[in-house]
């Protein structure tokens, strides 16, 4: 009897620790199961609605776009980093970047949309204010280079490249970069038409 009641203190541990396990999993930020359908990514993510619609509302940038450069970017892992390097493939170098979060934002563009009006408190893993940096930066590119909001392509070239080396053409001599651009725009023409028959989606 003793043992029983031992073994069943041993498995209810075991179910805690699990659940335990699963929601950190889902704090630090898994992708949505599937991310080839924009209406399944909101409708698994309501709270994402809300922070496009926002965006929309106060930018004019399309969710089928914001969604597309997302996917590329982060695959809507929330707290997406670059990968380690190493020296001698052993020697820890850090990481290739500062670039964290939804929208892969680096540290310093990020603090300069924090003292440019996104406040001190937005954090690059929170959808909300990682889709307003990204309404913020794309509309600043409208500024100074002319490319449309919601000219996909274009706008994911001066947000890789920024928008001093976009003018410079320095994606020109990148065809890598001009395919994964080409393929960005394609995924935000397939997003758009499946939120264009998706319910959850209430933009």
């Amino acid at each position: 009897m003793k043992s029983e009641r031992q073994m069943s203190r041993k498995f209810l541990a075991l179910v805690m620790v699990l659940v335990v396990l699963g929601s950190c999993g889902e704090r630090k930020g898994s992708a949505p199961r599937d991310l080839d359908n924009a209406c399944s990514i909101i409708t698994e993510r309501p709270q994402y609605v809300r922070a496009f619609k926002n965006a929309k509302r106060k930018y004019g940038v399309e969710p089928a776009v914001l969604m597309a450069m997302i996917y590329q970017e982060s695959k809507f892992i929330s707290n997406n980093r670059t990968p380690h390097q190493y020296a001698l493939g052993i020697i820890p170098l850090g990481r290739q970047s500062s670039a964290f979060g939804y929208a892969q934002a680096l540290d310093g563009t990020w603090e300069e949309y924090q003292r440019g009006g996104g406040g001190f408190g937005a954090r690059r893993d929170d959808i909300n204010d990682a889709t307003d940096f990204m309404g913020w930066y794309m509309s600043q590119t409208v500024e100074e280079t002319g490319i449309p909001i919601n000219d996909t392509r274009n706008q994911y070239l001066a947000y890789h490249e920024g928008r001093t080396g976009y003018l410079r053409g320095t994606y020109k001599s990148k065809s890598w970069l001009v395919r994964i651009a080409n393929e960005v725009e394609g995924r935000s023409y397939l997003y758009a038409s499946q939120l264009a028959n998706c319910r959850a989606a209430r933009f």
